[in-house]
């Protein structure tokens, strides 16, 4: 984490100079697009970049509006936090009663379409979360403790705004993978007991937001025999319609484990060495920490202890890149359609990679698109 302290010592709000017992956090995004910093935080340290309009918050405004901190760029680019009032300080962020209760902090928005800034922003808002947890012995994923700006509205705690789940969702995550990610966060620095097991390794029995799918694939929407927020209940429905699978809001597949196996076939491992974890491995060599459960999967985890010496089978997309010479281990496209039995006996180019498939053959060859999991490289 990058945390900067630059208290609003000119916003009404700090001279209030009420406190309060913080028993949660408040995650807001700002709702407009520009992902500097300098436009809420100032003046400039050096760091930040001038305000050509001075319309930052650190002074008297017409409105009663303050948090305790932003995430966003700096002028360089840099990925940041900035504290802007003292975090047990009421601030003026929820509209409602949760101002009482919970700190908070706003992460500027950008156009809403580039997700490596997302994963940027998610990552440092993550990391900001388990230091407050720390320092307020709070349990991320108790009830109420870490929400969104519409989760408090839901609760009737704070104001009608959607943030920060109209931007999550577009790139497949929500406020429960959030919080999942926070806990893992203070279980690997030692902040907190290691987490207990959760059904499919990872992921929560019941949602609160977003639907464990039941699908032949992820790409065949048509397919789908229902969305469920409880977890037992997909798995039900998968084991009754044999072929049929449990997939996550992000399309990962998590039901049954037997699947996820066969990638183990390519022989990828990496060897756990002293310091290692699930989510920096994952950070790795998918590029994402927050992947972590893919890897648990894979190897039949039941929790996210590891130990030095292991062997840990990596997924396809670990080490597959455009330009891979790859066989078909998959019996259908990622259409549902049947794959031929001369299709696979062929070695094919990988042209295209994306979340959950991979284009084979373009333009010389098949040209189709195959699950990720689907695939061997040779």
């Amino acid at each position: 984490m990058n945390l900067n302290k630059l208290i609003f010592t000119e916003n009404a709000c700090y001279k209030a100079g009420q406190k309060i017992k913080v028993q949660g956090i408040m995650v807001h995004s700002t709702g407009a697009n520009n992902p500097y910093l300098k436009r809420y935080v100032g003046p400039d340290d050096g760091k930040l970049g001038k305000n050509q309009y001075n319309n930052h918050w650190n002074q008297p405004m017409d409105r009663q509006v303050c948090v305790h901190g932003f995430i966003g760029k700096l002028q360089d680019g840099t990925i940041a936090t900035y504290q802007t009032l003292p975090w047990d300080h009421r601030g003026w962020h929820a509209g409602g009663a949760a101002n009482n209760t919970h700190t908070s902090f706003e992460i500027c928005e950008d156009g809403l379409n580039d997700e490596s800034y997302l994963k940027a922003v998610w990552k440092e808002a993550a990391e900001l979360c388990a230091y407050l947890c720390k320092l307020y012995k709070l349990d991320p994923m108790k009830d109420g403790v870490i929400i969104g700006h519409y989760e408090g509205h839901q609760r009737g705690i704070a104001s009608n705004h959607g943030d920060p789940r109209h931007w999550f969702s577009r790139f497949g995550k929500n406020m429960d993978d959030f919080r999942r990610d926070v806990k893992l966060l203070m279980s690997e620095t030692g902040n907190e007991e290691k987490p207990k097991p959760v059904p499919s390794e990872g992921y929560p029995a019941k949602l609160t937001e977003g639907y464990y799918r039941v699908r032949k694939s992820w790409a065949d929407k048509n397919s789908q025999l229902g969305a469920y927020r409880v977890l037992a209940n997909a798995k039900k429905k998968a084991d009754e319609n044999k072929g049929y699978f449990v997939f996550a809001e992000n399309g990962s597949k998590i039901y049954p484990r037997e699947e996820a196996l066969q990638p183990s076939e390519t022989g990828q491992v990496h060897i756990v060495k002293s310091g290692d974890s699930l989510w920096k491995i994952a950070k790795t060599y998918l590029g994402d920490g927050s992947r972590y459960p893919e890897i648990k999967l894979l190897n039949g985890l039941t929790s996210n202890v590891i130990y030095a010496g292991q062997k840990l089978k990596l997924p396809v997309s670990a080490f597959l890149k455009v330009g891979d010479k790859v066989k078909i281990t998959a019996s259908r496209y990622a259409t549902g359609e049947t794959i031929p039995g001369w299709v696979k006996e062929r070695t094919h180019t990988v042209s295209q990679i994306e979340k959950d498939k991979v284009l084979l053959g373009w333009p010389d060859g098949i040209a189709s698109w195959v699950p990720l999991d689907g695939v061997k490289k040779i």
